[in-house]
């Protein structure tokens, strides 16, 4: 088993960026092409679903921990049965984590809300300095 890996998952691909804006279409990108053909459709809902939480996420690093001062960030894509797990990984923040908050203002703080919506669940996880943000996705199937 690989450290931080679900024991019934499987990991498909890993991908290292840097912590600039440039690199979160990327992210999207790497998503996509993992993903297309073999375990999702080009057209696919969840594929879509999967893209903007993927986005949210790597943004959110960038703009709100170390990556996004010199850093870096992955994204992993694993698989599971019926099941799909996108984690991206942040060179931290000492001092918050990531929080739905209650009532958004604005334009900033919903995008947390948005990932609840999407994804079947999801949460973050220390691993030293550096922040874990994953989601999870039922496929519907026995064969994500």
């Amino acid at each position: 088993m690989t450290p931080g890996i679900p024991l019934d998952l499987e990991l498909l691909a890993v991908l290292t960026l840097p912590g600039v804006e440039r690199s979160v279409p990327y992210a999207r990108y790497f998503l996509r092409d993992t993903l297309v053909p073999a375990r999702l459709a080009p057209g696919d809902e969840l594929l879509d679903d999967m893209a903007l939480v993927v986005d949210e996420f790597a943004g959110n690093g960038i703009r709100h921990t170390a990556s996004g001062r010199g850093g870096k960030l992955s994204i992993a894509l694993l698989a599971g049965s019926g099941l799909l797990r996108a984690e991206v990984t942040d060179d931290g923040n000492a001092r918050t984590r990531p929080r739905l908050r209650e009532a958004p203002e604005g334009e900033s703080g919903r995008g947390l809300h948005i990932v609840d919506a999407l994804a079947s669940r999801w949460g973050h996880h220390s691993d030293g300095a550096r922040t874990v943000v994953w989601a999870e996705f039922e496929t519907g199937s026995g064969r994500a």
